[in-house]
């Protein structure tokens, strides 16, 4: 039986393993964290829940592939319930529009916003399905190993009009501001700014429509459980406080890896589940580098970083949805100085996350749990965390007492913070970014680093730094393309 190891348990790390696993190989996840996930990890506090990153399940077909690979039904160890609307969209002078999958409520959304832009609407919707075609159902699971691959996408990309940004392809089909806003907000889900980022990720509109917003019971963790448990169900190992400090090789061929502590654990197959950049610059000897040197590493662009402030409170806000975006005074002069400038603002827009809403069991009777994420610059920003995270806290504290959540101070009785030094030196994301490369056109499918490395042969990448890119549904398709690219143990 060969053997191969996984570095890092984020969705990516698990989905490979459980593949691989299928597939007749002995598997080791190796964990430097005290607990599976990654970004999916969970925190605890006095009674509350949080999960720490993903919260918005989409496609979630790429998780009942994983069950059904064991034998065994998603729907019979994780309870998905469908979050309605998707996101309740909220501007800063109040006025709110409901995101949902349903074709008639969205027209009448539509409608009340932006009376001129129905059909300028529909048209959108027409064009994000074409391109989830193509840029989903053909391109998501198609490894880019080669430069041909590359090659033969062109001309779909170019009829799908892939060099335009979100935003130019939104704005060439609705003329209100706000509906444009609406349109393309969608690419900072996945670290991407809608200014730059390749009109392919319009997808995710229809992607939602298709197949709807979910939330497991259990919050996020429940899937990360469940992912352990199909691992175990298999006879491999899932270990938690294993930090990897190289990547073995002999030749040009990975060997295995070493821990922080010395141990080796030799493989047939490692794939690493870590930050890409952080993998080549970090993991892999200068010398056996080719393509991902220093200077390209440092030369790449990077996602933006993230605020997040986990926090419980006492009593509940029955009115607030599941998923909530307040979008500030600015948009694209907000964007400028989180992607480009690298300031901290002194306006924001936060995305924020009610999931008792759902599921009232992740707070104590009586009380409502939440998380609020502010887009902030990666660490390129001169910006000193140490200091401004807590100012930061407070400041949106008191915007959302003032507006969604009136006296919020004195009811908050559960808090905890991280910043981008968190994904810098928790996590082990290059420049705090917190999802990866850039998913701009000329960092997108071959141009990122691929699934089947271009330094070693026996390496795999997976997760939000390879292909096809960052979210829940990427980071799962990453895994699915290991299919191709590995062979079936011997």
């Amino acid at each position: 039986m060969q053997d191969a190891v996984v570095i890092g348990s984020g969705f990516g790390g698990l989905a490979a393993a459980v593949r691989l696993g299928a597939r007749g190989f002995r598997v080791t996840v190796l964990e430097r964290g005290d607990q599976p996930g990654g970004r999916a990890r969970v925190f605890r506090e006095q009674g509350f829940i949080f999960d720490a990153g993903p919260t918005v399940i989409t496609a979630p077909f790429l998780f009942e592939e994983l069950w059904e690979l064991c034998g065994k039904r998603l729907a019979d160890d994780v309870d998905m319930r469908p979050v309605f609307p998707f996101y309740r969209i909220r501007f800063h002078d109040g006025q709110t529009f409901d995101y949902s999958g349903d074709p008639a409520k969205m027209r009448e959304e539509v409608e009340r916003l932006a009376p001129g832009d129905v059909e300028g609407y529909e048209r959108f919707v027409r064009t994000s399905e074409s391109i989830f075609r193509v840029g989903f159902e053909k391109l998501a699971h198609v490894s880019f190993a080669s430069w041909l691959d590359m090659v033969r996408v062109v001309p779909d990309m170019v009829r799908l009009q892939s060099f335009r940004t979100v935003w130019s392809l939104v704005a060439s089909h609705v003329k209100n501001d706000r509906l444009r806003q609406v349109l393309s907000f969608h690419p900072l889900l996945v670290g991407g700014n809608p200014f730059s980022t390749t009109s392919i990720y319009t997808l995710i509109a229809f992607l939602e429509r298709r197949w709807g917003v979910h939330f497991p019971i259990g919050g996020t963790g429940a899937l990360v459980g469940g992912l352990v448990g199909l691992i175990e169900g298999q006879g491999n190992t899932v270990r938690c406080g294993a930090e990897v400090a190289q990547i073995l090789t002999e030749g040009r061929r990975a060997t295995g890896v070493e821990l922080a502590s010395g141990e080796v654990v030799a493989a047939d197959v490692v794939v690493s589940n870590a930050d890409s950049a952080w993998t080549y610059k970090h993991l892999l000897a200068p010398e056996v580098r080719k393509r991902w040197t220093d200077k390209k590493i440092e030369k790449a662009r990077y996602s933006m970083s993230l605020f997040v402030w986990y926090f419980g409170t006492d009593r509940t806000y029955p009115d607030i949805a599941h998923h909530t975006i307040l979008l500030g005074p600015r948009y694209k002069e907000l964007l400028e100085d989180i992607f480009e400038k690298k300031v901290l603002a002194d306006d924001f827009s936060l995305y924020l996350h009610r999931p008792s809403a759902t599921d009232p069991a992740l707070a104590p009777p009586g009380c409502d749990s939440f998380y609020v994420l502010s887009p902030v610059p990666n660490l390129e920003g001169d910006i000193d965390w140490r200091e401004q995270a807590e100012p930061y806290r407070e400041r949106i504290e008191r915007f959302l007492g003032e507006t969604l959540l009136p006296g919020l101070k004195g009811h908050v009785v559960a808090s905890h913070t991280i910043d981008p030094l968190h994904f810098q030196d928790e996590l082990r994301s290059f420049r705090g970014a917190a999802f990866g490369l850039e998913p701009r056109l000329t960092q997108s499918a071959y141009f990122r680093p691929h699934n089947k490395s271009e330094e070693l042969d026996n390496l795999f990448l997976v997760g939000a730094g390879t292909h096809p890119g960052a979210g829940v549904p990427g980071v799962l398709s990453s895994a699915r393309v290991l299919d191709e690219l590995v062979p079936d143990a011997r």
